[in-house]
């Protein structure tokens, strides 16, 4: 390839070619049958090299001491570069996202624009206790957004908590963000939207817990049967009984299973009674407290037959929920 066409394809000017040919930097290695000089493949190699060292800010001659290291890796600067372009972009996404987010709040006056700036410069102090304060003074003029994406990233748990109850209170505005959030590939994000999600009392935010109980992560998944079983939503049974077999959170995921009892008690009892069936102690222990939970004839007399189980401490359990349901209804 002639140095004209070089320069047209690289944008790389002929002029700056021939002083990296005169510096030894890249130099073309072939010559024409008619006398020309002519960059082989190899050539060009080296000038992608010498162009990314450059963007990486070294000079021509620290860039040339670089290239003829034999222990130079071409792999390790280009991931440089990759993380640098990838940081620079990140950088103007984030103001990008700042400037839509005043955009959009569409603010009449000039000092509604630097109330609204103030509020985002405030929640991305390093100091929790400052975030927290401008989300509690704040949040009736935030952009709901700016909230949701704060919420999506907050680590200090008094701040995500603030975040959380300025979420519940936008009327369900800023259910698209967080179901976006759901989809995150960062099971940290699906978290805290799951968690910013069970504050919102609407039929759409449940319709998203239905979503988030299938999700791999079981923190996510746990939580979101736990909200549904709150709201009396059936699809959470089958999960609520992982929780209580697996004994993840089983305490509370037998109360919600006594909850939904009202309408699902002989379904509940029998799958109950179904995953009695292990030898493992402490899984029959669970099951057996979480039949205590369920206010239903079917639980109290599986409770009643628990009472003769072969394994004492199983039939000692029994016989304790009984009477404490017995000294409870009494």
């Amino acid at each position: 390839m002639l140095i004209g066409e070089v320069s047209r394809r690289s944008g790389v000017s002929s002029r700056m070619l021939r002083h990296y040919d005169a510096l030894g930097l890249v130099t073309p290695s072939v010559r024409t049958s008619t006398g020309y000089r002519e960059y082989s493949a190899d050539d060009i190699r080296r000038l992608f090299h010498v162009e990314c060292l450059r963007t990486l800010g070294l000079s021509l001659t620290e860039a040339k001491r670089a290239l003829d290291d034999p222990g130079f890796a071409p792999g390790d600067m280009v991931e440089q570069l990759v993380r640098r372009t990838r940081a620079r972009i990140a950088a103007e996404q984030e103001l990008l996202g700042k400037l839509e987010r005043v955009d959009a709040a569409a603010p009449e006056q000039w000092e509604a624009v630097l109330s609204i700036v103030t509020l985002l410069h405030a929640l991305e102090s390093e100091s929790g206790a400052d975030r927290q304060q401008a989300v509690l003074a704040r949040y009736e003029d935030a952009p709901v957004d700016a909230l949701v994406a704060a919420a999506l990233s907050e680590e200090d748990l008094n701040v995500a908590g603030a975040l959380r109850w300025s979420l519940a209170r936008a009327a369900g505005a800023a259910l698209t963000d967080l179901a976006a959030g759901l989809d995150s590939p960062e099971v940290d994000v699906r978290r805290r939207a799951v968690a910013a999600i069970v504050a919102v009392p609407s039929a759409e935010a449940t319709d998203l817990l239905r979503t988030a109980v299938g999700d791999a992560d079981l923190v996510v998944a746990d939580r979101a049967a736990l909200a549904l079983g709150a709201r009396r939503a059936t699809e959470a049974i089958p999960h609520l009984l992982d929780m209580v077999t697996e004994g993840r959170t089983d305490v509370e995921a037998a109360e919600m299973l006594g909850l939904l009892a009202a309408t699902s008690a002989d379904e509940i009892v029998r799958q109950l009674r179904d995953r009695l069936d292990t030898s493992d102690q402490k899984t029959r222990l669970r099951i057996t407290q979480a039949l205590g939970e369920v206010p239903a004839p079917a639980a109290r007399q599986a409770l009643v037959e628990l009472t003769e189980d072969d394994d004492r401490w199983v039939a000692a359990t029994a016989a304790a929920v009984l009477e404490s349901t017995h000294d409870s209804s009494g």
